[in-house]
């Protein structure tokens, strides 16, 4: 097994930041789903602290990615496949990519419009308050999250159908 990718398989490095981010969006939506409904008080505040800690790990990680995909080539799909299929699996990464960007952002800028201080790359950060702004970006965050979780059921949901309908085993590629 390779360390980086080569145009035949992904990397070693590749495959642990892929399953690393997708075990803590496992973690991170049914979190934030828990979260919208809990009262205000001691256990909210945990929970909303390990949240964002989540919530800036992914983050920091899909950067990491970027600048891996950016450095290493993708491995190649099968000739077989063609350019609609393609073209839809290059766009549902993508948009994973940038929901997964809007939403750290946009959960960052609600916090620090509403007035909190979030600690970002070992500096914290404080900014004066702005309900209305907070409440815009809550929304873009809340969307955002909806918008993830169908990229991910159609991501999941493509690998499936490859396997079933064209005997492509897409998963063994990231495993």
């Amino acid at each position: 097994m390779h360390v980086t990718n080569t145009l035949a398989e992904y990397g070693i490095v590749s495959k642990v930041l892929h399953w690393l981010s997708a075990a803590i969006l496992v973690i991170q939506i049914p979190l934030g789903f828990y979260l919208v409904d809990l009262d205000f008080g001691d256990q909210r505040i945990t929970i909303e602290d390990i949240h964002v800690t989540l919530g800036l790990t992914v983050f920091y990680i899909i950067i990491i990615r970027l600048i891996n995909n950016i450095l290493n080539p993708t491995p190649k799909l099968d000739p077989s496949i063609f350019k609609g299929q393609r073209f839809l699996a290059k766009m549902n990464h993508v948009l994973l990519y940038v929901a997964i960007l809007l939403i750290t952002i946009s959960g960052i800028l609600k916090k620090l419009f509403n007035g909190e201080t979030l600690t970002i790359l070992f500096r914290e950060i404080q900014i004066n308050e702005n309900f209305d702004l907070a409440d815009q970006f809550y929304e873009i965050h809340i969307l955002s999250n909806y918008t993830l979780i169908g990229l991910i059921v159609l991501h999941i949901t493509a690998v499936i159908i490859h396997k079933l309908f064209f005997g492509d085993n897409l998963l063994k590629r990231i495993l």
